[in-house]
């Protein structure tokens, strides 16, 4: 075999038999608990692990740091191919307590003796098999100790024993038992012990060996790759084979000039790639590249065979020239109509909602002042509880606040409430407060401003003309009132039919999608509270909250104020 040993159970009946009956192996641990400073010795160009550390509560997983420079670190438990430069000291914190280990990585050619396949092993599944420890025919083997990755093998749950340097395994488990070993060997040089850290690498192979052809997975045969001329092209052939114990597997690649089988050339082919096997079979991939496609190369066929110990399987193949569509007049025309195309139906789908948002940041303001009666209409909900607290506090006098803003936030503000006065005032009633007394901003309201007993949707659309700006307080309540909704609704098809007429939402709820209920708004309304503008209010908010609330609402305000005539 190419790689490592097989090892056979029938070679070594009296070994394994008397290894294995009614032995157990002693227990040992990885690093000392009371070695404060270990030196470990690996070879460079094999696989290495730092070791991990054992307490009382099992492994400790630790990160050994090169000390003095900014070189490397390792997780211990982690394996890498030991490299010279990795030589130098670690170490390591453990709770309160630090442990150091020198590394030395040494070259193959120092070692006594030293066997080019001796790192790995082949172990027959269902059978028992051994692993020997690098270099234990020229090495005192009296101490040698056997883990699998981090763990000892004394610790896990199989029917080991070492003797003479021999990892004994009692019987092979499949992959169970394939992987990494490390053998420990400990010598003491000049006072100093090191531990010798070798790996071996195990493979488990199936008991009985099939005796079948190689399976070639792909191509198929009689099939057509499609190639474009003037580039490069891979031939590929993937295959099957079954487990052997001598390698001979063996996958080519050949050219039939003209088509013809008995005319054939074999072809530069890379380096063939063999994945891992699992278990019964493994696959070998070869390739052969063509640097360039030519149209001599459609007029050849190609043929790949792999072949075994039992026989050979081929399969044959054709190129192809590749169609090509060529897209530099039809693609660079449908192109451009696909995205006109999508644009025009965003725009359609979305025509009104970006009229809306175009009115109200763009448009406002260009109207002539003297057609305007009011700077501000306020639509909201009269509720009972509203009336009630009609009567609550008043302004705070003028030797109060220093500003009308710090006057405002004292009255609206809860926390400034002092004992035994009345509950803060409505939106509805601190709005009119600061638009009319503070900031000097005419309101129109309904129930105030037009004549008891006339009809309403006029009453509506004559208030709206005369305003600069709409501002709706909207609730759920707001939203469950026909006549609400209608001013929104009138106000929101005035903006569109180029009226100079602002819109402000205030949502006076803590979650403004919670207040959209039944019955169902009209469509005209739903679609215009997602995109026009608003502002958030919540009672109770702090005054660093509202004073926010107040810079933003005041931005939001027309610049120019009405002329106050009458309006008779």
């Amino acid at each position: 075999m190419k790689t490592g040993h097989v090892l056979f159970l029938s070679i070594f009946p009296i070994v394994l038999e008397g290894c294995c009956v009614g032995n157990h192996p002693e227990k040992h641990t990885g690093l000392q608990q009371d070695a404060a400073h270990q030196h470990y010795r690996a070879v460079e160009g094999e696989s290495f692990m730092m070791p991990c550390i054992t307490s009382v509560n099992g492994h400790i997983n630790v990160v050994w740091s090169r000390t003095g420079d900014e070189g490397p670190s390792f997780d211990c438990g982690k394996v890498f191919p030991a490299d010279a430069k990795h030589s130098g000291k670690y170490s390591c914190l453990t709770g309160s307590r630090e442990l150091f280990l020198h590394l030395q990585v040494v070259e193959r050619t120092s070692l006594r003796c030293f066997q080019s396949e001796e790192s790995k092993v082949e172990l027959i599944n269902s059978a028992g098999g051994e692993i020997p420890c690098p270099g234990r025919n020229c090495s005192d083997n009296t101490d040698v100790r056997w883990y699998k990755g981090n763990v000892s093998v004394s610790e896990l749950s199989r029917d080991t024993c070492v003797k003479d340097g021999l990892l004994h395994l009692c019987e092979v488990k499949g992959k169970y038992d394939a992987g990494v070993y490390f053998c420990d060997r400990r010598t003491v040089e000049q006072g100093v012990t090191w531990t010798i850290r070798r790996a071996v690498e195990a493979k488990v192979i199936p008991h009985k060996t099939t005796s079948n052809h190689p399976r070639i997975m792909y191509p198929v045969d009689n099939m057509k790759e499609e190639v474009e001329l003037g580039l490069a092209h891979n031939l590929t052939c993937e295959v099957l084979f079954p487990y052997e114990n001598t390698f001979s597997a063996e996958v080519l690649w050949y050219r039939n000039v003209g088509g013809n089988k008995e005319s054939m050339t074999l072809l530069d082919m890379e380096r063939q790639q063999q994945r891992s096997p699992i278990m019964e079979e493994y696959e070998i991939i070869q390739r052969s590249i063509i640097k360039e496609v030519t149209q001599k190369h459609l007029e050849h066929t190609y043929t790949c065979v792999a072949s075994n110990t039992v026989g050979k399987h081929s399969v044959t193949i054709r190129l192809k020239r590749k169609i090509q569509v060529k897209w530099s007049l039809v693609g660079y025309s449908i192109a451009p109509l696909v995205l006109v195309a999508g644009l025009g139906i965003i725009l359609h789908v979305k025509w009104l909602e970006l009229q809306i948002i175009y009115r109200s940041h763009f448009q406002h303001g260009k109207h002539d002042g003297d057609e305007k009666k009011f700077d501000v209409f306020l639509s909201y909900v009269w509720s009972p509880t509203s009336a009630d607290l009609e009567g609550g506090r008043t302004l705070s006098s003028p030797s109060g606040p220093d500003t009308a803003e710090e006057a405002c936030l004292s009255s609206m503000d809860p926390l400034n409430t002092e004992e035994g006065e009345a509950p803060q005032r409505p939106l509805h009633v601190l709005l009119q407060q600061v638009l009319e007394e503070r900031w000097g901003y005419r309101l129109c309201l309904l129930e105030r401003d037009f004549l008891p007993g006339g009809a309403y949707t006029n009453d509506v659309v004559l208030a709206i003309q005369r305003s600069q700006m709409l501002i709706c307080l909207l609730s759920a309540d707001y939203l469950c009132s026909s006549n609400a909704v209608f001013v929104l609704e009138t106000g929101v098809q005035a903006l569109l039919q180029n009226s100079a007429v602002k819109i402000l939402l205030i949502w006076t709820g803590r979650d403004a999608a919670s207040l959209v209920q039944d019955p169902p708004l009209p469509s005209l309304v739903q679609r215009a509270l997602k995109v026009l503008p608003r502002l958030n209010w919540t009672s109770g908010k702090p005054a660093r909250a509202t004073e926010e609330f107040l810079r933003f609402l005041r931005k939001a305000m027309p610049d120019r104020r009405v002329k106050l005539v009458s309006l008779v």
